[in-house]
């Protein structure tokens, strides 16, 4: 009995989740598609971070440098970290741990915002992600406190609130599934 019940306002809330979507795609028009636009843009650019480290396409990464060629995602970044933080992320620096969780990390992310699913766990993943990078980042060198990272934070969070994954994505096929149904979390 209580197994249904809880299924049945699973149901009720993933019912409610549509409509919230469908009223972001139908009510807001143009914001609709704006949001879907940021959601692509973060996505691509979680997703490209990952190619260029993978690959070493030659941007941020070089190719000897590249994790198919034995280099490691993150010894750049955090072995230069300087500020509060430095004794927590220069120690992470180049572990095999630390760079597979890093690149599982984009490559989830970027793929999830891209297609416009999972949005909530896309959400909070990646703000942990750019809350660890704000974080290395300490001391700014140009603001006392407001970066880029924090406004990616609260981007991911808008899209993930506003359901913007439904508009020019898949999210209104993934909240359908049995999985996300019982799972709302996934949505």
């Amino acid at each position: 009995m209580a197994g249904q019940a809880g299924a049945a306002r699973t149901t009720a809330e993933m019912d409610h989740t549509d409509r919230q979507g469908d009223q972001l795609a139908e009510r807001w028009g143009v914001l609709g598609y704006l949001l879907a636009f940021l959601r692509l843009g973060m996505g691509w650019t979680f997703l490209w971070a990952f190619l260029d480290k993978m690959f070493g396409l030659g941007f941020a990464t070089p190719s000897e440098a590249a994790w198919v060629n034995g280099g490691s995602p993150t010894t750049g970044y955090l072995s230069n970290v300087e500020g509060p933080f430095e004794g927590v992320f220069t120690s992470m620096a180049g572990h095999a741990w630390a760079d597979w969780l890093f690149m599982i990390g984009l490559l989830g992310i970027g793929v999830a915002l891209l297609l416009g699913i999972g949005m909530r766990v896309a959400a909070v993943t990646g703000g942990l992600l750019l809350l660890f990078m704000y974080l290395a980042a300490l001391p700014l060198d140009n603001n006392p406190f407001m970066d880029s990272h924090l406004l990616e934070i609260v981007v991911l969070a808008v899209l993930a609130i506003t359901g913007a994954g439904r508009v020019l994505g898949l999210g209104r096929m993934w909240q359908r599934l049995p999985l996300v149904r019982t799972n709302p979390w996934l949505v």
